[in-house]
C-alpha cells in the first residue's frame, strides 16, 4: 500500500493546485502496487490518471478553479491580493461606464463559448478620469462579479532603479498572469507607461515600457488586466492598441450624488432631507469626496449617539472639500 508521505504529498500538490506534481505522485503511488504484485490496482491508477489529464485538457483554461492562495517569494512583494465581494449594483457611474462594465463582465462568463468561436473576450482594459471616479472600485467590483481574487500590482516593489530588474519584476507578475487565473490591476498606470519621447526620459523607463508593451501583447492567459490612470494624455500612444476596451470616467452629476448620499447616511438620514438640493450644491465633486463627507457626517452621529447626521454639518463638510470651498474653479 502507498507510504505515509505519499499519501501526504499527493494531497499537499492538490491544496497547491500543482498538477503537474499531482500525477507524477499518483504514477508514483501506480507503480509502486505494481511491484507489489497489484497489477489490476496499478492499472486502475493509471487510468485514473489518465482520465484526469485528458480532462483537465479538455475544459477551457477559463473554466479552470482559482487556487485560494496568496503569492509567495518575491512575487508576494509584487502582487496584494484580496477577494472582494463588491458588485457592479455597489458602483455609481455614467450608464455608459456601467454598459461598458457589464459587457465585460458578459463576455468574461462567456469565455469558453466566445473561444470555440474563434472569438476574443474582452480582459485587457484600460480605465481612465479624474481621481476618485471609481476606478480603483471598478478592479474590486469586477473581481467580485466573476468571484476571482483581485492581485493589485505594488509599484513600489515593481519599479527600481536598477538596470532590467524592473522588467524581470514585470515577466514575474505576467508569468502569474497565466498560473493563477484572477483580475491584476495596475493602479497609476501612467508610472509605466509615459510616452517614451518625454523630455525627462530615461534608457531604463524606455525599456520598462517596451518590455510591457511586448508582454502584454504576448498575453494570452485567462485573467482580467486592469490598468487605471489619471493622466491617459501622457500614455504612450503605442499602449491605446493593446488594450482591448478603454473605459472613461467622469465626475458625478447631481443624481449620481444623490444616490451616493442615499447610501452612505443609510437610515442617518434626517427626516425631510432635501438630496436633491444637496447633490446639487456638490456638483464637481469626485465620488471619493462625497463618499468622505457623507461617511464623516455618519461617524460623528455615531459617536455623539445621535439617530441622524447633523444636515448643516453635513453641509459644511461637503463645501470643505468642493474645489469652490479648496480655492479652486469648477
Amino acid at each position: 500500500m502507498a507510504k505515509g508521505d505519499q499519501i501526504k504529498a499527493l494531497l499537499r500538490s492538490y491544496i497547491d493546485g500543482d498538477d503537474a506534481h499531482f500525477y507524477s505522485i499518483a504514477m508514483q503511488l501506480a507503480a509502486a502496487e505494481a511491484r507489489n504484485g497489484h497489477g489490476k490496482l496499478a492499472e486502475e491508477l493509471r487510468e485514473l490518471v489518465d482520465k484526469a489529464k485528458n480532462r483537465r485538457a479538455a475544459r477551457s483554461p477559463a473554466d479552470a478553479p482559482i487556487p485560494i492562495n496568496r503569492p509567495k517569494g518575491e512575487l508576494a512583494t509584487l502582487l496584494r491580493v484580496s477577494y472582494p465581494k463588491f458588485r457592479l449594483s455597489d458602483l455609481v457611474v455614467a450608464p455608459r461606464v456601467e454598459q461598458s462594465l457589464r459587457r465585460i463582465v458578459k463576455e468574461q462568463r462567456h469565455f469558453s463559448k466566445l473561444l470555440q468561436h474563434g472569438l476574443s473576450p474582452r480582459r485587457k482594459i484600460l480605465l481612465v478620469g479624474s481621481p476618485g471616479t471609481g476606478k480603483t472600485l471598478t478592479a474590486s467590483a469586477l473581481a467580485g462579479e466573476l468571484s476571482l481574487p483581485l492581485f493589485v500590482v505594488r509599484l513600489d516593489a515593481l519599479l527600481t532603479k536598477f538596470m532590467g530588474e524592473t522588467a524581470a519584476k514585470l515577466r514575474q507578475i505576467f508569468d502569474a498572469l497565466g498560473a493563477t487565473r484572477g483580475v491584476y490591476f495596475f493602479d497609476e498606470f501612467d508610472a509605466i507607461g509615459g510616452q517614451r519621447i518625454a523630455a525627462n526620459d530615461i534608457g531604463e523607463i524606455r525599456r520598462i515600457l517596451n518590455s510591457f508593451l511586448v508582454m502584454i501583447e504576448e498575453d494570452g492567459s485567462t485573467s482580467l488586466i486592469l490598468a487605471a490612470t489619471n493622466h491617459p494624455e501622457i500614455l504612450d500612444h503605442a499602449l491605446f492598441r493593446r488594450f482591448d476596451d478603454v473605459v472613461e470616467y467622469e465626475l458625478p452629476d447631481a443624481e449620481q450624488i444623490a444616490v451616493i448620499v442615499r447610501a452612505r447616511l443609510g437610515h442617518f438620514a434626517p427626516a425631510g432631507l432635501n438630496v436633491t438640493e444637496l447633490a446639487a450644491s456638490a456638483v464637481g465633486m469626485s465620488h471619493a469626496e462625497v463618499t468622505r463627507a457623507a461617511e464623516e457626517a455618519v461617524k460623528n452621529a455615531v459617536m455623539h449617539d445621535c439617530a441622524h447626521i447633523d444636515l448643516e454639518e453635513l453641509k459644511t463638510l461637503l463645501q470643505q472639500r468642493s474645489p469652490l470651498g479648496k480655492g479652486g474653479k469648477r
